[in-house]
């Protein structure tokens, strides 16, 4: 049974404690519509406040409907509803369609938790997005971050956000609707191969299914778990050693530590004046590696977002330039 999956989620990884207030964020398609139904069938189990909080992206002439259909399941529910709308088309001027929608929802997310005093913010993920995301991330290069997938819980910005569905498979989440005879919005640009998750949805992810591995959504999904164990070990590991070395980065002791931990090391640093490393790549921490142990004192390497190296006698400093 869907819910009782949901609950052993929810206690291998503490996603949910006694009395927490949680905002839960409904697009009203399929996967947000089925972790709203789930998490009201634990409210009272839970003693939760739930609080639900819509954005429309404006993206599709229809997405008027995907409010409407949101404010009817508030209704049915008798929970409390935070609705806005933000022009993300308009704001992708400016920059990636995808990461400014995603900038704008999460910042959305993190209002309506911080007007409401929320603990935690609860989102639809599911398994099938798990493998689509590590599928994308091996296609791009990434590391160890990127290769731990979605986390069922990670603290972004100070707000803890939830996954309660990441080890739900698509099909269960389809099933579980039907039986209850619940008509989600459907987005019909899922349908469409414009983007490259769909691509990986639509096509890659049934051709290895096909013929290399029939459970391969599970395999990655697995993959990704171990994955986030070793990287958490990692980047506590890298923690010490960046207490070790001070803010102005000791080149000596860098040059001593391990080159897993020297290059999280270096990622920290970034992201402490970054706030992420996002638009980090392989290329970057190869240059900065080159700037250590290759160029000449007082050379500097530009990162993005207005984040400089530069390179001291016996130290390594990162600014904002």
């Amino acid at each position: 049974m869907i819910l009782d999956k949901v609950r052993n989620t929810i206690k291998k990884y503490n996603l949910i404690n006694r009395n927490d207030k949680i905002v839960i964020a409904v697009s009203g398609g399929p996967d947000s519509v089925a972790l709203l139904y789930l998490l009201n069938s634990l409210k009272k189990e839970f003693k939760l406040t739930l609080h639900i909080a819509h954005l429309d992206h404006m993206l599709r002439n229809d997405s008027y409907g995907d409010a409407e259909f949101v404010k009817k399941l508030a209704e049915k529910f008798r929970l409390p509803l935070a609705l806005t709308q933000i022009n993300v088309k308009e704001l992708s001027r400016k920059g990636s369609l995808e990461e400014i929608a995603r900038n704008a929802r999460l910042g959305f997310l993190f209002k309506v938790a911080r007007e409401i005093k929320a603990d935690k913010i609860a989102l639809g993920h599911h398994l099938d997005d798990q493998a689509e995301t590590v599928l994308m991330r091996i296609l791009r290069g990434s590391g160890l971050y990127g290769l731990a997938g979605i986390s069922p819980k990670r603290n972004i910005a100070g707000y803890q956000i939830i996954r309660p569905l990441i080890e739900i498979r698509r099909k269960e989440v389809e099933a579980f609707l039907k039986r209850r005879k619940i008509k989600p919005r459907l987005d019909s640009s899922n349908l469409e191969d414009l983007y490259l998750r769909n691509r990986v949805r639509n096509r890659l992810i049934p051709l290895l299914e096909k013929g290399y591995n029939k459970n391969i959504k599970e395999v990655l999904s697995n993959m990704a778990e171990n994955v986030g164990y070793d990287y958490d070990y990692l980047i506590h590991a890298a923690h010490i050693a960046m207490k070790r070395l001070g803010p102005k980065v000791n080149l000596k002791k860098l040059l001593k530590l391990h080159p897993a931990i020297q290059r999280l090391v270096l990622r920290l640093n970034i992201s402490r004046l970054q706030g992420d490393t996002r638009r980090i790549t392989f290329q970057h921490i190869r240059e900065t590696e080159d700037l250590i142990l290759n160029r000449p004192v007082n050379s500097i390497v530009d990162l993005p977002k207005g984040v400089s190296v530069v390179k001291r006698k016996k130290h390594l400093y990162f600014y904002r330039r």
